[in-house]
């Protein structure tokens, strides 16, 4: 099978080491890739959100299965676009990715479908949202623009003046444009949060193994959100029972009810749940794999990743028996200095081999070009340097050892990942 990925990140260059594994797996292509993923497949520079262009691209490439892997495309319509020229895909259309390209459409069908999440009102004026801000008088509150916004469309705000503010850049300043023309705000959950990813045909899911993501830039959770500094899984608090409610509670019910609102979803339904002292809820859904979760998941599936995706489009994912290890995976993430906000790119980077790994690990490239026989640096989280172990700490010790061995200038990574975890299993 001739496999094309689109997308450019670490969690594509996961996929894609995935994909390699499979005896099914005959050659792989990638738009727009980068210079990590570019020593696994031909990468093609094609935007990941040019939808004609990718289309063309397929057209001659004649790939066997194409795999749309960001939210952007998906909500723009690229699965639907594939589909119309006649090729086999994994990832939901548009009218099913619009579970994470509008956060009102995701909160009013778990409302209308008894899912269990934190309480919520819509506003499209500023006026009306700080008169209910301030009648709640309740912090922290959480605001969220409706639309895709980089991962960067949720404030945590901490008292009434951070609140206004978040308010006022959404809907008066347009900060994220018209994602946040409308806004949520929602009530603050609290217990620990959990990341779970699963598989799905628009009938059957598959949950995938938990993960725990840790988003702030600095240790000790300090410092600005990023788009996620590290991973670990599978995530302690997430027992076999908490499993079980989920899946009666969460999982199934909500693919049933995009099935009944006429908008399956099928390919990779993600998550994000908060385990409150009430019962899992959920925090958010994103129509596609998370970034960094699944540096950590896709190294301990045991199965075929090619035959469980052709499974998703063919509508046959319960005739599969999808395995996993039984062990534990921790990602340690390498960004440039600076990153969240203002970084240089281009530097050298040194400890890799001509693949663009070092021993013992995956090293999975997130914002990295290959020119002249060396990789360097081309974005914000640069490197997801990620290893498997019987236990989290020996996952944890093999992961940081490795990136001990690997350095550019002005490099920074969290020395904690993975700490609330093994607290959480004494």
């Amino acid at each position: 099978m001739k496999i094309l990925v689109v997308g450019g990140g670490g969690r594509e260059h996961a996929i894609i080491m995935k994909l390699a594994e499979s005896p099914r797996t005959t050659e792989l292509y990638c738009a727009p890739g980068n210079g990590g993923i570019s020593r696994y497949a031909k990468c093609f520079p094609v935007k990941a959100t040019d939808i004609d262009g990718m289309v063309k691209l397929a057209k001659e490439l004649q790939p066997d299965l194409v795999v749309v892997a960001p939210d952007d495309p998906l909500v723009l319509g690229m699965v639907d676009a594939m589909q119309a020229a006649g090729f086999r895909t994994f990832g939901p259309k548009a009218n099913a990715a619009i579970i994470e390209g509008s956060k009102i459409f995701s909160k009013e069908l778990m409302k209308k479908y008894g899912i269990p999440t934190g309480g919520y009102e819509v506003f499209t004026d500023s006026a009306a949202a700080i008169a209910y801000i301030k009648a709640q008088n309740t912090y922290p509150t959480v605001i969220k623009a409706d639309g895709l916004a980089l991962g960067k469309g949720v404030i945590l705000a901490q008292n009434e003046e951070e609140a206004v503010e978040a308010v006022r850049d959404m809907i008066d300043n347009k900060k994220f444009g018209e994602s946040s023309a409308r806004i949520v705000i929602e009530e603050f959950l609290t217990g620990p949060e959990v990341s779970v990813l699963s598989f799905t045909d628009g009938t059957t899911v598959v949950p995938m193994i938990s993960s725990m993501d840790h988003k702030r830039a600095l240790d000790g959770d300090e410092g600005l959100n990023t788009g996620g500094m590290g991973t670990v899984a599978p995530n302690p608090y997430y027992t076999p029972e908490i499993a079980e409610t989920c899946m009666k509670t969460i999982f199934q019910p909500t693919v049933d009810a995009m099935r009944k609102e006429g908008r399956p979803f099928t390919g990779c339904l993600y998550f994000g749940l908060m385990l409150t002292p009430k019962g899992p809820k959920v925090i958010e859904y994103n129509c596609r794999f998370g970034d960094p979760e699944t540096q950590v998941v896709l190294p301990l599936l045991d199965s075929d990743l090619t035959q469980i995706m052709e499974a998703t489009y063919d509508g046959n994912l319960s005739s599969l028996d999808i395995r996993w290890k039984q062990e534990s995976a921790a990602c340690v993430v390498m960004a440039s200095g600076g990153y969240p906000v203002k970084y240089e790119s281009g530097k050298v980077i040194s400890g890799l081999d001509a693949q663009g790994q070092t021993s013992g690990v995956f090293v999975y490239h997130a914002g990295t070009k290959y020119e002249d026989g060396q990789f360097l640096t081309a974005g914000g989280r640069v490197l997801g340097v990620t290893s498997t172990a019987g236990t989290l700490a020996a996952a944890l010790d093999k992961s940081y050892a490795a990136v001990g061995t690997i350095d550019w200038e002005q490099v920074h990574y969290r020395r904690d990942i993975g700490q609330r975890a093994l607290k959480a299993k004494q």
